[in-house]
């Protein structure tokens, strides 16, 4: 397992989804790279498309992430505003400019292969790239994963650290953080700072950090003054504005008013997603809503909230999304929503807590607390669009995580089942889960929800 760091778990991207549009984006640009390598000359390009990305591909956009990809796009720098003008021009010249390779002749109709019959061996979420040569021979052949949360790997190669060196605590379990951080009289956000420090200094960590909190601010603001409607065949009208003018009109305030802010957050957050927009994947972008929503409520809602509090959230949530993708996963198509909405929910509780200064045995019981109440949630996405449950869902994790938090710092810490426990049954539970609720919408509210 390679070293991750807490940059790994937030990226700043574009939706829909992180493991059907970020990841085959990211794949297809990884081919690009291989195919200028080898130098050879190319005439045809073929996608085939396994599994899950099969199944729920056209929904999330994978198609169109691949023709992105293809073309030198990376989700970190692409503007989701000129995409469409981009994929326009491909469709209608029958032509693609692949990066470092050139122009070829490209009909996604027959080149973008959906397979539904066969599912890859390593992973749900399978890609087949093939170039070919004017001959028809092929000049190379790739495999290539989305593990979930814009995590790609090649073939059967183990994924690519993206950092190098071995961090002075490193920790594989909530256990050892926990020890590591009682031997050295550290909390968790110290300990996890000083692990990022390997690979990075002081202020670029803080400069990091910040970005992506500013980041997830900006996507807050853009969802909550954009109406209309979001794209696919369902014709779902954005709420996130229409909810923020009501929330400003009120009169009064209400007992309950935090707890609206936060659903309108998460709303505006997901809608944005759904829409292709610029998220921050935290640790999905199905999930994208429930941290921006409740550091929002720790920001707007919590005395003496300040930025060290909002660098110890993103510090400790990042820690705990990592213990979650080491022993389990955090894809939906592997686990079902648990995998998604269940660990974004456990990292913002834990977050909170740290924000607000808990112990570090409070951060682990919110975290667990999160995730405990989410086992068994289902990916049935309507439509096999991240809409329907899905920008609902979100506001759903975030209040979660929020009472969750609230919980953890009412008790002193000690609780009977732990983090890891729990890890572990999300694991068991999503492997025991019909791939029906595994992204792929055959079952539950994909099936018996009428799509428009």
């Amino acid at each position: 397992m390679p070293t991750i760091s807490v940059f790994d778990i937030f990226k700043i991207g574009v939706g829909p989804s992180s493991s059907h549009t970020v990841g085959p984006m990211k794949s297809a640009r990884a081919f690009t790279v291989q195919l200028a390598e080898s130098g050879a000359a190319v005439d045809k390009i073929q996608v085939t498309l396994h599994g899950s990305l099969a199944y729920t591909g056209k929904g999330h956009g994978t198609d169109s992430a691949i023709i992105l990809g293809l073309m030198g796009c990376e989700p970190e720098t692409l503007d989701p505003d000129a995409v469409d003008d981009m994929l326009r021009a491909v469709h209608s010249s029958g032509r693609l400019n692949v990066s470092g390779v050139g122009d070829i002749s490209f009909s996604a109709a027959t080149d973008l292969v959906f397979d539904y019959a066969e599912e890859l061996p390593r992973h749900t979420n399978g890609m087949r790239f093939i170039a070919s040569n004017s001959d028809g021979q092929h000049v190379l052949s790739e495999d290539y994963y989305s593990l979930g949360g814009g995590f790609v790997a090649r073939g059967d190669e183990p994924e690519s650290a993206s950092q190098s060196g071995e961090p002075p605590y490193p920790f594989t379990s909530g256990a050892e953080l926990l020890a590591m951080a009682d031997q050295d009289s550290l909390t968790i956000a110290e300990l996890v700072e000083l692990n990022e420090r390997q690979w990075r200094s002081k202020d670029e960590i803080r400069l990091r950090l910040m970005n992506i909190w500013s980041a997830m601010q900006a996507c807050v603001e853009r969802g909550l003054r954009t109406e209309g409607v979001l794209p696919g065949q369902m014709a779902v009208t954005r709420r996130a504005a229409k909810l923020h003018r009501k929330m400003l009109d009120r009169e009064e305030p209400t007992v309950l008013d935090a707890m609206d802010w936060v659903n309108v957050y998460a709303i505006a957050v997901n809608e944005e997603n759904a829409a292709g927009g610029r998220v921050v994947t935290s640790p999905t972008n199905g999930a994208a809503g429930i941290i921006p929503a409740v550091l929002h409520y720790y920001s707007r809602f919590v005395r003496k909230a300040d930025d060290e509090g909002i660098m110890r959230f993103l510090l400790v949530a990042g820690a705990i999304g990592t213990l979650y993708k080491i022993n389990a996963s955090i894809s939906g198509a592997e686990m079902g929503c648990q995998g998604e909405v269940g660990v974004a929910c456990s990292m913002a509780a834990a977050g909170l807590v740290a924000a607000k200064n808990g112990t570090n045995s409070q951060i682990e019981n919110a975290a667990e607390i999160g995730m405990e109440h989410n086992l068994g949630l289902t990916c049935d996405p309507v439509g096999g669009l991240v809409q329907i449950p899905c920008i609902e869902r979100n506001a759903m994790g975030a209040v979660k995580a929020i009472n969750a938090a609230r919980l953890a710092m009412h008790g002193d810490g000690s609780h009977k089942v732990t983090l890891d426990q729990v890890i572990s049954t999300m694991r068991q539970t999503g492997l025991d889960m019909s791939t029906r609720y595994k992204e792929t919408s055959e079952g539950g509210l994909a099936v018996n929800v009428p799509e428009c």
